[in-house]
């Protein structure tokens, strides 16, 4: 769904919810959703795959999101760095000071659990994580989240002894990679579909390290006073899905492609879940193709167009001094080094806001440098006695920057914004883990259930607006050239 600001969104009573980045939170959060509507003035806001539980909690706090699927594990343990033995109770306690509180027990327990290859866990006779303990020799891949959770790796390996130095990788890919033998051990969710589907053999967490991981609403106390008779939908929902429905809604979307959406109604109905895969076609020119469209190309028109209007002055008045300029492009070359995930989690950081904005923000900063450079370049290629015949001719500096100097410099200039409108094509695809909408929201469900027919859903688009883009860009200069003779 489109992106709003989280005031725009207060204000028409719609109820924003986020999820996490893998199938499970997509579906939950499609649950909540469809539960949801008929009882909500507005329809509700659905912000997938925000990415980890940072970035989802930290939507939560500043307001863009009311209301996220949880688990009790991760809010004890990671947000609350507290006891895993903290209670509801507890838990609501140190949340209310925050404005936030945890209700609604959907049912089920997804607990983080290591598993391997049964042929293999077989083989080595490993039952429990104490027998993985004892061959240093297999191969660990574990999600980047996990590597670094408060209840994850570090944790477990101190409490068991590992010695192997896990290979950090997506949470959805792990299964492939497992599957193809270039790993031997992985972190997965208990209720993930395709454990019993590619033959993996859960290991027994012999020294109780993991906590219960119980499915519960993370929301902000001020939801259901704002909206009550949503929230006494939501709490319908307590103790209806269990471990054995939630994994066949899994396995629905991992293993036979159903949509998020259609998984949630039919669970929510209680109708038929014979749905057959979603072909690529059916993917590729799915519902949301315009939606999608639409929101890439005002992230890339609205960054760039930033990016001019503050580049080009900026070039323009740094241009004739040389330090100035050299420390200015330094900082705008410096820029283009910083990742785009970690520019964007320091902007939401900073602005306490996810969706569109900092995605905003990160692309223009990105676009300065194509800009910059290119002005200053396509100026000092301007001859120096053209300029002294303007002069000549009576010209103010201004005229002669407005009439010869920057005429001449505009198809550098042009090759510059060119640049730029590439980059920004490909990096607004980073946008999606944050809300902000693009193609890139294709691309990060598609990394979710390792959906290679998504991704290339999500990528071809894309691809096709930058070929576009640079038909566009050959026509302007073209006709820049043609005005020049």
């Amino acid at each position: 769904m489109t992106v709003f600001t989280s005031a725009a969104t207060a204000q028409d009573g719609a109820l924003r919810i986020g999820s996490k980045r893998f199938t499970e939170s997509y579906i939950l959060a499609e649950v909540l959703a469809q539960s949801a509507a008929p009882h909500a003035r507005a329809a509700p806001v659905v912000r997938q795959g925000l990415g980890n539980t940072a970035i989802v909690y930290e939507a939560l706090r500043s307001g863009a999101i009311d209301v996220y699927a949880e688990y009790t594990g991760t809010i004890a343990l990671e947000i609350l760095q507290g006891k895993a033995s903290m209670t509801r109770d507890e838990m609501n306690a140190r949340l209310a000071p925050l404005g936030l509180g945890v209700a609604v027990p959907l049912g089920f327990n997804d607990g983080y659990a290591l598993a391997m290859r049964a042929v293999d866990a077989d083989r080595l006779q490993i039952k429990t994580l104490a027998d993985l303990a004892r061959h240093p020799e297999l191969k660990l891949g574990l999600s980047n989240e996990f590597i670094g959770r408060a209840d994850g790796w570090a944790g477990l390996a101190a409490r068991y002894g590992f010695t192997q130095k896990p290979t950090g990788l997506d949470h959805g890919l792990a299964y492939d990679a497992i599957a193809a033998r270039q790993i031997d051990v992985i972190d997965i969710y208990t209720t993930d579909a395709k454990i019993d589907h590619l033959g993996l053999r859960v290991l027994q967490d012999d020294r109780g390290y993991f906590p219960r991981y119980d499915a519960v609403l993370l929301y902000r106390l001020d939801l259901p006073t704002r909206l009550p008779a949503v929230w006494a939908a939501l709490q319908k929902l307590e103790g209806r899905i269990d471990e054995r429905a939630m994994i066949a809604m899994n396995a629905r979307a991992e293993l036979q492609g159903a949509a998020f959406d259609t998984i949630a109604r039919d669970f929510l109905s209680g109708g038929p879940a014979a749905t057959g895969p979603r072909g690529f076609t059916a993917k590729l020119f799915g519902d949301d193709l315009g939606r999608l469209a639409r929101q890439h190309l005002l992230l890339v028109a609205i960054s760039v167009g930033l990016a001019i209007l503050l580049g080009v002055p900026l070039a323009i008045a740094v241009a004739a001094h040389t330090r100035t300029r050299a420390l200015v492009l330094g900082i705008a070359g410096l820029l283009q080094t910083v990742p785009s995930l970690a520019l964007l989690a320091v902007l939401i950081s900073w602005i306490g806001s996810i969706g569109t904005l900092p995605a905003l923000i990160a692309l223009t900063l990105y676009a300065l440098l194509p800009i910059m450079r290119n002005t200053v370049t396509g100026l000092a290629e301007v001859p120096t006695g053209v300029q002294q015949a303007g002069t000549a001719l009576g010209m103010t500096g201004a005229q002669n920057l407005r009439l010869v100097q920057l005429p001449l410099a505009m198809p550098t200039l042009v090759a510059g914004v060119r640049t730029a409108t590439t980059i920004a094509i490909g990096t607004a695809t980073i946008a999606a883990f944050i809300g902000a909408g693009g193609f890139g929201e294709r691309i990060v469900t598609g990394l979710a259930l390792n959906d290679r027919g998504l991704l290339l859903a999500g990528a071809l688009p894309a691809a096709a607006l930058a070929l576009l883009s640079e038909l566009v860009f050959e026509g302007i200069e073209a006709l820049i050239l043609r005005r020049r003779r």
